[in-house]
Parts: structure tokens; C-alpha cells; sequence
């Protein structure tokens, strides 16, 4: 036996050591006083967890998943089914699953016990933008007295839980600068309705006959339609700030967090227009995910972001804008998502524009969340809100003189940023 009550992939539960205790003094008191009366009754809680674990199965069991996740806007639905290997009761199973602390619960879990399978259901709710990860459930076996468990393994993915303001869908209207031609890419003199002839994609809903390549479509024995060069949108950079601030850990972890799901939407949106994307996260050193496109691209940039964390040391302002140039070519759109915390994040904006990035800042604002954490009374809130207010102001401000910036400080929604994108002419700097 294992230190943590381990024998095997058996586990014991305190309940069975307080029998075996009990057990044994009422034999140890059976001999002393001569009466078998508590030395029978003593053999019961002695056998009584050996039983129950000769009862269960001789391994750990296994049981199969099959769940997802659904729910619009704040809402987050996770339903799945949990069915047991052969021989292991429904009944004697028992789901666990972990709500990321980004998620809020708004009504009670749901579990139906059917005769060879488990359904679950959890709602919570996302206040907020969110990027949460939710693990597969525990499952657990234990036996109908409550003596032994084991562990169940349930071989599924996890489940990525993405929330951001609905306003970012609008992007993939937005035109981007060509800035690089892709690898590849040829200059033809055959011109179609669209412009150029770039290649083939297969057929989506809305595409007319006349764009229908047939001899391709033929060839590959599914409909192909033909790309014009005019029709992509461009490349574009989602620069993340992750460094830390004079604000505290807990609301740079915060805001980080609500920046990497506008940034996941925003890539979203572009991805699907298109466009080529590129994605930074600079901390103490830049870490990027080259410019490209497809589905592909969006798994990487999704991967990268999950990953993304808090920086332990921050690195300098211009150290950043060099690196970009290792990664991604100048006149590249950029869009930039710091909360602009500081000298060294406002003196980013100037670095980048200098070494040719011409950029749009998107600045998710601290003052609700440190009005939410404020304890206060009512006449000094008032006070501190007015001071936060007027420093964000002077740093929103000294943004503007290099870059269009946003001011985000109503999570819920981009209405903003995506009315200033969609106008190229108010995104050019002199």
C-alpha cells in the first residue's frame, strides 16, 4: 500500500480505516471481557472492506465521452454522455467537472443516471471575454458502501471555450494594405472579374456557376472555383503586451486574458476573410507565429494563445519593435492589445511605428476591474475613480500622437475599434 491509501490502482477511503480501527478494538475488547458478541460484531468491520473491494472491478476501468459545448454570447452550455466499460454499473460511477474561474455558474449541474450510461449538463456564464480551457470530467468508481474508489480513465480532448464582443465578426469585411506577396505567388497577365487569377479554392455557399472552374473541378472530382488576388485581403499582426505592470498581478492576468480573446477573435474573423495573419506575444523576449492562412493558421494562433502567459521580467520597448523585424516584414498591419499600463507600454507605439509598423491599439482599460476591487466608501470611490480616469485619459492621449488608439473599457463590446478599422483613411498616420 501506497502513503496516499493506494494498493495498486485501489484507493481507500477514510471510512475504511475508521472500520478497520473500530474493528479491531471491538475484537481486542471481545477478548479481554471473554464475550463474542463484539468479536462478531468487530469480524463484520474487518471483512466489510475487504468485500467491498473484491466486489469492484481488479483494474482501473475505462469509459467513453462524448460532449461538447454550445450557448451564444455569454452563455456556456457543456452537455456530455459517459458510458462505462461492460460489467462497471452506471451507478457506481461519479463525474466531476472543473469550472475554469473565468466562468461563472448560473444554474445547478444536471446528472441522469441511465441504465448503462451517465448525462450531464453544466451552464455557466462569461461576463466577460474569455479564453477558458475546461479539462475532461473526473470520473471516479465507488463501490455502493463507500469503502473503495478508482480512478476511471476517459480518453477525450478538452474543450477550448471562447467568448468575444459579437462586433469582431464584422471584421472580415475589413481591406488591409497588401503588404508582401504570398509564397508562390505569380503576376499573370489574364485579368478576371475579380482581378488577377490566384489560384483555386474550393466552391462556398454564394459563389455564382461562372466562377466555377470545371476542367480543375473535374480533375480533382470535387468543385473548384477560381481566386482573385483582388478579393485577399492583406496581412495583419496581432501584437500581445504581456509584460507586467505597476497594476499588480492579479489585473495583469486579468486583462491579459481579455486581450487574448479579442485576440483570438479578431484572427478569427481575418482567417476567415482570407487574410494572412501573424501573431506576437512580447514579454521579456518576442515570441511569434509567422504570417500565414487557413485553418491551420488558426489552430497555431489558438495554440499560442492558450500558452500565452504573464511575464516575469519585462523587456524594453525597443528591444520588441527590433524583433519584429525578425518575424514579420515592415508596412505589415498591426494591431496592437495592451492596457497601455505605464511609460515603457505607451513608448512601444512610437518603436513600432519608427521601425515601419503602422499600427491600431487596442487597449483593454484597467478602471473597471480596479473599481470592481476598490473598498472604498462612496465620496473617496468617487475620487479615485475621477484620478483613474484623467491618467487614462493622459495615456490614451499620448498614444494617439503615433497611433489610432481605442479605449476599451466596456468589455461586452468593440463597436469602436471595428468603426475605426473600417475606415482605412482614419488609420494612416503621417
Amino acid at each position: 500500500m501506497s502513503a496516499d491509501g493506494r494498493f495498486g490502482g485501489l484507493r481507500w477511503r477514510p471510512r475504511t480505516f475508521l472500520f478497520l480501527a473500530t474493528g479491531a478494538i471491538a475484537v481486542v475488547v471481545a477478548v479481554a471481557v471473554r464475550n463474542p458478541l463484539p468479536l462478531f460484531l468487530g469480524l463484520a468491520l474487518l471483512v466489510a472492506p475487504a468485500a467491498a473491494a473484491l466486489s469492484g472491478p481488479r483494474r482501473d476501468p475505462h469509459a467513453t465521452l462524448v460532449w461538447g459545448e454550445t450557448g451564444s454570447r455569454g452563455e456556456v452550455r457543456l452537455a456530455g454522455t459517459v458510458t462505462p466499460e461492460a460489467g462497471v454499473p452506471s451507478a457506481e460511477l461519479l463525474v466531476g467537472l472543473e469550472r475554469p474561474p473565468a466562468l461563472a455558474e448560473v444554474a445547478p449541474a444536471t446528472l441522469r443516471v441511465g441504465e448503462g450510461a451517465i448525462d450531464f449538463e453544466r451552464r455557466w456564464g462569461a461576463h466577460e471575454p474569455t479564453m477558458a480551457v475546461v479539462p475532461p470530467p473526473t470520473v471516479v468508481w465507488r463501490d455502493p458502501g463507500g469503502f473503495t474508489e478508482r480512478d476511471v480513465a476517459v480518453p477525450a480532448e478538452e474543450i477550448v471555450v471562447v467568448r468575444y464582443p459579437p462586433e469582431l465578426t464584422r471584421l472580415d469585411a475589413m481591406r488591409l494594405d497588401r503588404t508582401t506577396m504570398l509564397p508562390g505567388e505569380t503576376r499573370s497577365r489574364r485579368l478576371g472579374a475579380s482581378g488577377e487569377f490566384f489560384g483555386l479554392r474550393p466552391v462556398a455557399p454564394g459563389d455564382p456557376p461562372r466562377r466555377i472552374n470545371w476542367k480543375a473541378s473535374a480533375r480533382a472530382g470535387t468543385l473548384l472555383v477560381n481566386d482573385f488576388a483582388l478579393e485577399r485581403t492583406g496581412d495583419v499582426v496581432l501584437l500581445l503586451d504581456a509584460r507586467p505592470t505597476d497594476l499588480g498581478p492579479s489585473v495583469d492576468e486579468h486583462l491579459l486574458s481579455i486581450a487574448r480573446a479579442a485576440a483570438e477573435g479578431i484572427a478569427e474573423s481575418l482567417l476567415r476573410s482570407k487574410a494572412r495573419v501573424g501573431l506576437g506575444v512580447y514579454g521579456e523576449f518576442l515570441e511569434a507565429v509567422p504570417l500565414s492562412m487557413g485553418r491551420t493558421q488558426r489552430i497555431r494562433v489558438r495554440t499560442a494563445l492558450l500558452g500565452t502567459r504573464l511575464a516575469r521580467t519585462a523587456g524594453p520597448s525597443e528591444r520588441c519593435a527590433v524583433a519584429m523585424r525578425r518575424f514579420f516584414p515592415p508596412g505589415t498591419t498591426t494591431i496592437l492589445l495592451s492596457p497601455l499600463a505605464g511609460a515603457e507600454a505607451i513608448a512601444l507605439v512610437p518603436h513600432l511605428r519608427l521601425r515601419g509598423y503602422p499600427l491600431v491599439v487596442l487597449s483593454p482599460s484597467p478602471a473597471p476591474l480596479l473599481r470592481a476591487a476598490s473598498r472604498l466608501g462612496a465620496e473617496d470611490e468617487a475620487i479615485a475613480a475621477r484620478l483613474v480616469m484623467l491618467v487614462r485619459r493622459q495615456r490614451i492621449a499620448r498614444s494617439w500622437q503615433d497611433a489610432p488608439t481605442v479605449d476599451w473599457d466596456d468589455f461586452g463590446s468593440l463597436e469602436g475599434f471595428v468603426r475605426l478599422v473600417e475606415r482605412p483613411a482614419s488609420r494612416r498616420v503621417a
